[in-house]
């Protein structure tokens, strides 16, 4: 039973096999069939969405039945939204948004901040980016109410939900708590999904009254679909020369094979015609009329990308790269605000009900995970400071990089760059022992100056926006500096 058109029933059990609903009476023959099926018997009777033509008054309209009071309809609303929904540059804004959220790392920690390898892997399932891809849709369409599937077990033996689901929105209603069995149905004959046996399969995500960022972006989806069609008419009137035909017959049936002519002309642009007859072509004088267009469906693009993005040149051109940098800060900034509205709908709502389902995650918390999302430079130079600092295990190094590793040769501390190694061999270093433990004295307070300058970084910015090659140089530059002359 496909569960995109069966809800969920609410039951209200009163004795041991039986079950009552507001649409008939179940005996169960096995109380452990009823702890585990609590639900779908209510069938929704969907209808097709309406795809008519929508103006700025449809738009209003639309509105004001959503925020009615006392009957509050969203149906005519997301019939709106999905008009816009269908919007190519709307679609692209909204693309980058979420795909760069599912790009983030994450990992589960337990009460001690140490990683759950183990836990992560549950996550690692199609379930789990359906549910994140759902639940970030409350940010355009508003409130979402999120169905979890089956739990089964997967060939590893490990414990997963069959799949996630969005409960059709136009059978929803938050203000009420329920959903109604027919569009536009009373609240009073809706199914309570907060019920006790209901709710631990269900997530609410957004508030009661949200109606997403769509409601914006249609005052300028709408006018700018309008445009689109305005233009090809146009270019249907315009944009070829007008052909007009003159001729001195009055015979009806020659005038009616000569426009005949005219219309299957097409590109051919020949014609066999009497004498007397006179064909002109009449080309149009204006060239820039389409800018009336374009300049305002560019000016919608714009529109969106501010509503979506809070920016415009992530997505589209821009002009210096100064201010293209300034743009990607507030993009990166809205990115960080949809991960910590995911962090908490995850630990507060998904990882409880996964808890009652009997996944292994008792006292996790889920977080992002930072330290693998810097850049190949800075990845770099931090694994080389541990390994001056810190004894590390090679299998580190042997699982990153898929290379075998075997014992650390030397245990001397040597500079980022290199720079201080003067190529003599062993026993060599071995016969100058005072010069190799200035040596290693002068790194150890390379390495301090370093850190403290990397600390003072961090404590201004964020690990993605600190240069660490740039504050090596100027260590190095430092030390060289401070470094005592040949007469004292």
């Amino acid at each position: 039973m496909s569960l995109v058109s069966k809800f969920k029933g609410w039951f209200a059990p009163q004795e041991d096999n039986v079950l009552h609903t507001a649409y008939g009476t179940y005996n169960l023959a096995k109380s452990s069939d009823r702890a585990t099926l609590k639900r779908t018997v209510v069938e929704m009777q969907r209808q097709t969405d309406a795809l008519t033509r929508k103006d700025l008054q449809d738009w209003r309209s639309a509105w004001q039945m959503a925020i009615n009071v006392d009957n509050p309809n969203r149906a005519r609303l997301y019939d709106l939204y999905r008009d816009v929904d269908v919007d190519l540059h709307l679609s692209g804004c909204v693309g980058q948004r979420t795909g760069f959220v599912l790009a983030r790392s994450f990992k589960l920690e337990k009460a001690d901040g140490t990683a759950d390898e183990e836990a992560v892997k549950l996550f690692d399932a199609p379930w789990f980016k359906q549910f994140i891809t759902q639940a970030l849709s409350n940010i355009y369409w508003g409130y979402t109410l999120i169905e979890l599937g089956d739990v089964i077990v997967n060939e590893d033996g490990k414990r997963m939900y069959t799949e996630t689901k969005i409960i059709p929105r136009k059978h929803v209603l938050p203000e009420f708590g329920v959903v109604v069995r027919q569009v536009g149905e009373d609240a009073k004959t809706g199914v309570d999904y907060r019920a006790d046996n209901l709710r631990d399969w269900y997530i609410e995500v957004g508030s009661a009254d949200d109606l997403g960022l769509y409601l914006k972006a249609a005052t300028q989806t709408i006018p700018k679909k309008n445009a689109l069609g305005f233009w090809d008419t146009f270019s249907e009137i315009f944009g070829m020369p007008m052909r007009i035909a003159k001729t001195t017959t009055r015979d009806d049936k020659e005038r009616a094979k000569m426009e005949k002519m005219m219309e299957s002309m097409g590109a051919a642009l020949w014609a066999v015609v009497q004498e007397g007859t006179e064909i002109e072509v009449v080309e149009n004088s204006r060239g820039d009329a389409y800018n009336v267009y374009d300049r305002r469906i560019d000016r919608a693009n714009s529109e969106l990308s501010k509503l979506i993005l809070q920016q415009t040149m992530t997505i589209e051109d821009g002009s210096s790269l100064s201010q293209s940098q300034t743009h990607l800060e507030v993009f990166k900034n809205l990115i960080e605000q949809d991960c910590d509205m995911l962090r908490d709908i995850i630990n507060n709502r998904l990882l409880p009900r996964m808890v009652l389902h009997g996944f292994p995650v008792q006292g996790l918390s889920f977080e992002w995970d930072y330290s693998v999302d810097y850049t190949p430079e800075q990845q770099l130079a931090f694994e080389q400071m541990v390994l001056n600092n810190y004894e590390v295990d090679g299998a580190y190094f042997a699982e990153k990089y898929g290379m075998p590793v075997g014992e650390r040769l030397s245990n001397s501390i040597m500079p980022l760059d290199g720079g201080d190694d003067d190529g003599t061999d062993d026993k060599s270093k071995d016969k100058d022992k005072d010069a190799d433990k200035d040596k290693k004295a002068k790194n150890q307070k390379l390495m301090q100056d370093y850190f403290a300058r990397l600390s003072k970084e961090m404590e201004r910015k964020s690990a993605d926006k600190i240069d660490a090659r740039r504050l090596w140089l100027e260590t190095l530059q430092a030390q060289a500096n401070t470094q005592k002359p040949f007469f004292d």
